[in-house]
């Protein structure tokens, strides 16, 4: 997930997990020879999470190695592209019996967001394992535990001979925690995209700290603003009139104000989840150079999360009504502004999500159906016109991604995979549609 979703830090209670099974060992898979006894599913998660793919200096080409030598291990080609200086996106194929059907891809990004090593119980890229399976480390849930799912699932359903009439794409994207900006927004425009000629997409989600699974249909479009506000310099020991700090307190409030309203809308509405109002964060303010001048400019920069029931042109005249009113000289500029609101379609009507969610009923999985609250690289998947859904499989799980002591119980990884042993041949034996005949 993005780096901007640290207001997820919940605090649940461990709950009991899921059961899960013990997988066979399939020929040729890389085992860690310290945890013979390991389900070598959860060895090649654990290996996975201790490569340092951790901004600012994430080690893309340790990550491409290991998945190089996966590609192997699985008989799959494995082609890289290159999206720009340093920045390679990678992708598995799994070809169907039908590959001129439109082809289902599950994606993943490689890269973690940084740690803070003194709030951390163990080594956050030490991937340790406690007594009760809870294993520990930078990406057990964001989104590690995905990639590693994806891969024993189709690991799992090629050791037993299945084929599908759809292609099966695995991707594997750079910087999605910076904001894909030099990974999935770019890849998405390049021919190398159109080639693999996706019609569905899944992607990552959230864990649910209950029995539900929760599933995202949309999110929420990320701006980011900086509000300049400039006035009248002078002496700090004058009452100098007109000043960049009175606008920037009249800015201040104004976007607080409404900070508060979304809140108070949150609380005491009962079907309302994060997704569904707009959260305003101050997060960075500017000016000034010595405490006794009284500075001309004056900066405050906010993160906002608007959700596809607002009006982004209206919310933006807004804005532009707050400037106004602060005074002459307030104007404001976006560091990233999203704008598009596709949604997913979560009808029964629709044949991929049918599939999705009959082959989630059939493993009797309680589905919560949200809006994304901050941003994955779904949107840009979204932007260009194919549904995409967020979903990771970890429940009875506390949300701890981007949290000190991120860490996932090794039953729920490995049921995840058994989920995605579903769900990979639902998606992949859709009936051909409309548009494909």
């Amino acid at each position: 997930m993005l780096l901007l979703f640290c207001w997820c830090r919940a605090r649940q209670g461990e709950s009991e997990m899921l059961p899960g099974k013990d997988g066979p060992t399939e020929a040729g898979r890389s085992q860690d020879p310290s945890v013979s006894s390991e389900d070598p599913s959860v060895s090649l998660f654990r290996e996975y999470l201790r490569i340092k793919t951790v901004h600012p200096e994430p080690d893309y080409e340790a990550a491409l190695k290991f998945l190089d030598r996966i590609a192997a291990e699985l008989g799959l080609p494995f082609k890289k592209v290159e999206v720009c200086p340093g920045r390679v996106v990678g992708v598995m194929t799994w070809e169907g019996t039908n590959p001129k059907l439109r082809s289902v891809l599950l994606n993943s990004h490689t890269d973690v967001v940084p740690v803070f090593q003194e709030h951390w119980k163990h080594d956050a890229f030490g991937a340790f394992k406690d007594g009760e399976g809870n294993i520990y480390g930078r990406g057990t849930q964001d989104m590690k535990c995905v990639t590693i799912q994806y891969i024993e699932a189709i690991r799992r359903l090629k050791s037993e001979g299945r084929r599908f009439p759809r292609t099966v794409h695995l991707m594997f994207v750079p910087d999605e925690e910076v904001g894909g900006h030099k990974g999935m927004e770019m890849f998405v425009n390049l021919p190398e995209f159109q080639a693999l000629n996706i019609g569905f997409a899944l992607d990552e989600g959230l864990a649910n700290p209950g029995d539900s699974f929760t599933v995202f249909y949309g999110e929420r479009n990320p701006w980011w603003i900086t509000v300049r506000c400039t006035g009248n310099p002078g002496h700090g020991s004058r009452f100098v009139e007109n000043t960049a700090a009175e606008k920037l307190r009249k800015i201040i409030n104004s976007f607080m104000d409404f900070r508060e309203k979304e809140k108070t809308r949150l609380n005491t509405s009962e079907c309302f989840t994060l997704g569904d109002v707009t959260t305003v964060n101050m997060t960075m303010v500017q000016g000034g150079v010595a405490y006794n001048v009284i500075p001309p400019n004056m900066d405050v920069s906010f993160d906002m999360r608007i959700p596809p029931t607002v009006s982004l042109k209206e919310f933006e005249e807004q804005i532009k009504v707050w400037c106004e009113a602060a005074g002459e000289g307030v104007t404001y500029q976006f560091a990233q502004k999203h704008m598009n609101q596709n949604l997913t379609s979560t009808e029964h009507t629709d044949p991929w999500w049918r599939a999705f969610s009959t082959a989630c009923s059939a493993m009797n999985l309680a589905l919560k159906k949200e809006i994304f609250p901050a941003a994955t690289d779904s949107r840009f998947i979204r932007a260009v016109g194919l549904p995409a859904i967020g979903f990771s499989p970890m429940n009875r799980t506390p949300i701890l991604l981007h949290d000190h002591n991120e860490f996932l119980n090794e039953r729920v990884f490995l049921h995840g995979i058994e989920i995605y042993c579903s769900l990979i041949p639902a998606l992949a034996s859709v009936s051909a549609l409309p548009s494909e005949a």
